[in-house]
Formats: C-alpha cells, sequence, structure tokens
C-alpha cells in the first residue's frame, strides 16, 4: 500500500474510498484488477463503459489508494500502462468518532 494512504486523514480516506466504491465501473475495475493488472483498455472492455469514463474511476480509485499504476511487459518486449489494486479488503468501522475505512493490502 502507498505511503499516501498513512498519509490521509481518517476522515479523508473514508469518504474518497466510499464515494469510490458507490459507483458499479469503479467496482468492476476493482475486482478486476484484484486479480491481475488490467490496462484501460482491458478495463473498458470489462466494465462496457466509454474510455473517458474508465479513466475517470481509476483516477478516482488512485486518489483513494485502492488502485496503482504499474508497467507490465508484454512478451514481445514491450511495456504498456496497467493498474492494479492495493488491497485486499476494507475494513469500515462506524463508531461516535466517525466512519473510518482501512484498506488492507494482502502482505499485511
Amino acid at each position: 500500500m502507498s505511503s499516501k494512504a498513512n498519509e490521509r486523514t481518517a476522515e479523508g480516506t473514508a469518504s474518497t474510498a466510499l464515494d469510490a466504491l458507490g459507483d458499479e465501473c469503479a467496482r468492476i475495475i476493482l475486482v478486476a484488477t484484484s486479480e491481475k493488472p488490467r490496462t484501460a483498455k482491458e478495463l473498458t472492455e470489462r466494465t462496457d463503459s466509454s474510455s473517458a469514463t474508465v479513466y475517470r474511476r481509476i483516477s478516482d480509485l488512485i486518489e483513494s489508494d485502492l488502485v496503482e499504476e504499474c508497467i507490465r511487459f508484454e512478451e514481445d518486449g514491450s511495456h504498456t500502462t496497467a493498474y492494479e489494486a492495493t488491497i485486499d479488503h476494507l475494513t469500515v468501522r462506524i463508531d461516535a468518532d466517525g466512519i473510518c475505512v482501512s484498506p488492507v493490502a494482502e502482505d499485511e
């Protein structure tokens, strides 16, 4: 998980993560990128959305520290930008202090 997640306030993280996950396209992207890194083109095909919508959702997920950009190397030696999930699951806690969303990476 990126260090940005640690720098954000719990309230800010909760708000951006929950906002991002409120969108069906974003949820499809998060599930697809948890399987393996995917390109924007692959995600556009998978979500049946426009490429502009997919790029906006990817941006929202990156801002929420749920997805990160990576480089995917192809067998022919070329490389492309891909996206992969940075979390395995989220914990949502609601108490007198508000809502706290804690992303948990696979290796934690």
